[in-house]
Parts: C-alpha cells; structure tokens; sequence
C-alpha cells in the first residue's frame, strides 16, 4: 500500500484498504503479496460508487496490478488455462461489450458478464501456444504458425490479453483453434465489476453464484437498468460494504465538463438554469460549446446523443439527406454501430472469428464498400487491431414514419448494424468519445415531461450520462438543424494496413 499511497486520495485509499482486508479474509493479501487456498463457503460483496471523475476506474486498475503481482490469475472468458487446487483467480467484468471495450483501452483486461458464463474448448496443439502466451508453458513449435507469427501473437497478447485476438494476429481464425463451447459448470474466485449501475438484479444473482467475492464499481448518477425502477443494485448495501468516493480526479478539478455533471447534483437546478451555466462555461472554456445546429461532418466519427428514438431517426435520415445518400445503399464513410452477431449455436467458432477482431455489440464501425460476395461489406472496426475486413451484413437503417428499416445489405447471417449518426443516451451508457454533441431539445422535452427517477428529475440522468460521455469538448445543440457537410464522407482518414483476410466462407460468417 505504501508505495500506491501517494497516488490516492484519502477516499480512494480507505476504500483500497476495505478492498484489502475483505481480500485478506479471504485468503488473498496484496499488500504482503502471499496467497491461501480460497476457503470453502466464504464469501463478500462490496461496492465502491463515485460520480465521473473520482477514480473509480483508477482504483480498480490499482487493485488489478495488486492482485497480479499477488500470483492471482487473471480470467479474461476467452481462455482460462490450466486448473490448480491452490490457483486464486480474479475477472474483471462489465455488463456490455461497450463498457468492456473502455476498460481494456484503459489497459484493464475485461470482458462480459456474458461471455464468462460459456468459454471455449481449445484445439490441443493451440492450448500449448494459449498456455505460453500467458506464461504457462515454454514456446511451443507448430507447423502452422511461424517464428514471426508466433512474436507477433505474443506481441498482441501482451497489449490486450486476449488469446484470440492474439492468434487472429498471427493469422488464424476461431475455426482453427477453437472446437466448441461449454457452459460454466465450477464457481471463479474473485469479481471486479465495472459499470455495476447497469446491473439489474438478475445479472447481480448470477454473478454471486459464480463468485464468492464481488466487488462492484458504480457510478450513482447515471441511468439505472430499465425495470429496476430507477434503483441500482448497490443502493441495497450498508457501509462498510459501501463506500463513495466524493473526490474528483480525471482531467484536472478545473474541467468544465465535470463541473457541468455534477452541478446537476442540485435539487434546485432547472433546465432553464442549467443551461444558462452551460452557456457561461462556454463563454470561458473552449471545451464547452453552444452551437444552432448539429455538425453534421463530426456527427460521421462521433454520434449525437438524444434521449428518443424518433429524434435518432430523424437526426439520421437528415445526416444521410446531407450527404446524398440514397435510399438502396450506403455510402463509403458512413458510421455504423454493431448491433450484435445473428448466428445460430452451430456458428459459434465464425462469431469468435468476429469478436476476435473486435466486432463485438456496441462496436463503432465505419462502411468501406461492398465485399466481394452479396451481402457482405467492408469495414473498419474504430480501435481494433486490424480494423478492416470482410464480413457478412445486416445493415438496418430506420427511416422516419416507417415501421421497417431499409436493408442496404442483408446477408441471412451474420453481423448486424444500425446507423451510427446518432445513438440514444441509454445505449452511449458506458462508452466515451473525445467530443460529444447533446442534442438538448431532446432533454429540454424530459424536463417538461417532469418524469423522475429514484428521487432525482429523468432529464438530471439523461444530461450526467450524455455529458460524461466526452472525454475533452462538450457541444450543447440547441436546435432542430443540421450543418451542412464541409466535405464529401471519406475514409482516407482511417489509417490501417492493408488487411487481405476476409470472413467469408462457403456460408454467410
């Protein structure tokens, strides 16, 4: 603890130390680094809650590195290695592969509540280069893969921790390393959940079964899961078992984007004022904008944020309008977000050749062009490794005062996709983009609808989780308009290797 101490506030270290001890007892000691056998029949859950800024994410990485250098094995839900009596393991989990995907461009390897319920049975000759690239075995010697293959999976592997992407690096799909999956059937250790304010109490259940202890790590302020009534799984605990941290941290105390979030903290605050404190923070800080008019160019890498579905709509045909697309195709440049993989059971190793490379739900995806069969597109997968591939395509663009979507690609199966112009505040709950448009008709609308949520006015939650959202500049939109584009949708852009490897098969992957 000593040597992390000058990094934590007075907060941060007592919930570190609580984190600690309830670890200590059972069996787990990071702060001496020694480790016992996980007692059977024990068990502790805690929560650690803060609003944006105060070093949730921080101390989780902290008690990540702790447990590691402690001998604790990390449980990534893509490969789990070999079983030991004595063997201790943590997973860090979140609830959606969006909030996932943040943690592990933070460094933190973290994958979904869901995958961890199924893992994958390895071919024997990759479990031996699977068991090396997490340090479990020597350098395996397989024909398949080279010498230079095989340094660049573990060059992969040490970045993101992730055995698939690692041998999708060195050129191999799931089908070729992976021969089936299997449910769950033995308890894990240790649970490190992030985003826990979008658990519901299903999802919390279910994670108690699997591990014994469970940390939660939660933000207050943000939207709870639909059902739940506004209330958040956390909000049931006592201390000791729940501890806030109150101080904020990220981007300097100065940053006018967190002072705008946690001004909506007032009970008092109306829409009307809180806009105006929008407007004079504008006035000072250049990382706070008040524009007309949605921009139109930005909106091509980073979506408006509204809180109804038709605004979304509409926001998206007028983006599309602008840039002359037409009804029966996409445009090169155009932003899509992955909607999820339709693929029955019998597909599961083609949707880990997906994931592996990054097209997971939640996704943001920019269209290159057709692919080279019906149905299947070129894409580039924002922040993948090698971001740019074939796949089979279920493109669903939602027009105004339609009931269906128009299918610019329709493949029977594959990966599915929604317009990526804009997203509701809802679904952009645990991602982050560096500038961010709030479409504020929409949260003015909210407030007048006067709806609460768990004691605090629906608008107040809307506008936390949207401004939170930006990571360096806020852009308030006051009206119904659009910009015009300054420039024709382009994707030079998006720097990447050539990637000749494509998803495609004798079926639609």
């Amino acid at each position: 603890m000593n040597a992390l101490a000058p990094i934590f506030s007075d907060d941060q270290a007592a919930a570190h130390d609580r984190i600690a001890e309830v670890l200590r007892d059972m069996g787990v000691d990071i702060d001496d680094e020694t480790l016992s056998p996980a007692a059977e029949g024990r068990g502790a859950v805690l929560a650690i809650t803060g609003k944006a800024g105060s070093g949730k994410t921080l101390l989780l990485a902290e008690v990540v590195k702790s447990l590691t250098r402690a001998g604790v094995d990390l449980i990534s839900g893509d490969w789990e290695g070999k079983r030991r009596k004595d063997r201790r393991t943590v997973a860090v989990l979140a609830p959606t592969n969006k909030a996932a995907s943040v943690l592990r461009a933070r460094g933190v390897p973290a994958t979904t509540i869901h995958r961890i319920l199924y893992t994958p049975v390895y071919d024997p000759e990759f479990e031996k280069v699977a068991e090396w690239l997490a340090g479990q075995g020597e350098r395996p010697k397989i024909e398949a893969l080279t010498d230079e293959a095989l340094d660049r999976a573990k060059e992969v592997y040490e970045a993101h921790k992730s055995v698939p992407a690692a041998l999708a690096s060195a050129g191999l799909r799931g089908s070729d390393f992976i021969t089936g999956w299997k449910r769950r059937e033995d308890p894990l250790d240790i649970g490190l959940i992030d985003e826990s304010s979008m658990l519901d109490d299903k999802q919390f259940e279910d994670l108690r079964e699997i591990f014994p202890v469970l940390v939660l790590f939660g933000d207050p302020a943000q939207l709870a899961p639909v059902g739940q009534s506004g209330e958040m799984v956390f909000d049931k605990f006592k201390a000791p078992n729940l501890l806030h941290l109150a101080r904020i941290h990220r981007q300097d105390a100065d940053n006018p984007i967190l002072d705008l979030a946690h001004a909506l903290g007032d009970p008092q605050l109306d829409f009307q004022a809180f806009e105006r404190m929008i407007e004079d923070a504008a006035r000072r800080d250049d990382r706070v904008q008040v524009v007309p008019r949605a921009n139109s160019d930005m909106m091509a890498r980073s979506p408006v944020l509204v809180w109804r579905n038709a605004t979304r709509i509409r926001l998206i045909a007028a983006f599309r309008a602008a840039f002359g697309a037409s009804d029966d195709e996409l445009l090169p440049g155009e932003p899509l977000i992955c909607d999820g993989i339709e693929l029955p059971l019998r597909h599961r190793k083609k949707r880990i050749d997906l994931e592996a490379r990054g097209l997971i739900k939640g996704a943001p995806v920019i269209y290159l062009g057709p692919g080279s069969r019906p149905g299947f597109s070129k894409l580039h997968v924002i922040g993948a490794d090698t971001p740019r591939f074939s796949a089979s395509s279920i493109v669903k663009i939602e027009k105004p005062d339609e009931e269906e979507p128009f299918l610019p690609y329709a493949a029977r199966m594959g990966a599915a996709f929604l317009h990526g112009a804009a997203v509701t505040i809802h679904k952009a709950q645990g991602s982050q983009w560096p500038d961010v448009q709030v479409f504020a008709p929409d949260l003015y609308a909210a407030s007048r609808a006067g709806r609460m949520e768990a004691g605090q006015a629906l608008w107040k939650r809307l506008a936390y989780v949207a401004i939170t959202r930006a990571e360096t500049r806020l852009i308030w939109v006051t009206r119904y308009r659009l910009s015009r584009p300054a420039a024709a949708l382009a994707t030079d852009d998006l720097i990447a290797k050539p990637e000749p490897l494509a998803l495609e098969s004798g079926e639609d992957a």
